[in-house]
């Protein structure tokens, strides 16, 4: 027997602005909005933003309440096509992301951007060529 990746919590220290973003930057739905915990549906895994110091305070581990520094996961969004890649960068951008890489056709085959949320984690936005 298997275990099934159900969902994926991003901690958050503003969970609001960082549920607000994906909510807007990327058309996501919000199926549970609550202040310390938001969560995304429908896209065959739940994406779910939760406040740093309330997972601290749940689990009793301090190591939740300490700001992160570095990168820990990367969500990559999938395009139709290179030209969506482009328009929806550019969405992103305006919507508040921080470029970290212009969408470039890749040396893997795939046509990818690199944006940073507002909480600073770097996503990807691909597709395959």
């Amino acid at each position: 027997m298997t275990v099934h990746l159900e969902g994926i919590t991003v901690l958050a220290d503003d969970v609001a602005t960082l549920a607000d973003f994906y909510e807007h930057a990327l058309g996501w739905v919000a199926e549970v909005r609550e202040e310390a915990y938001v969560a995304f549906g429908g896209h065959g895994v739940r994406v779910a933003i939760f406040s740093r110091q309330s997972m601290s305070g749940i689990t009793g581990h301090p190591a939740y309440a300490v700001p992160f520094t570095g990168q820990a996961f990367e969500l990559n969004l999938q395009c139709e096509s290179a030209d969506e890649v482009e328009r929806r960068y550019d969405q992103l951008v305006a919507a508040g992301a921080t470029p970290t890489g212009r969408p470039a056709l890749r040396e893997w085959g795939q046509f990818a951007g690199f944006f940073a949320d507002p909480e600073g984690n770097i996503h990807s936005l691909f597709a395959n060529v």
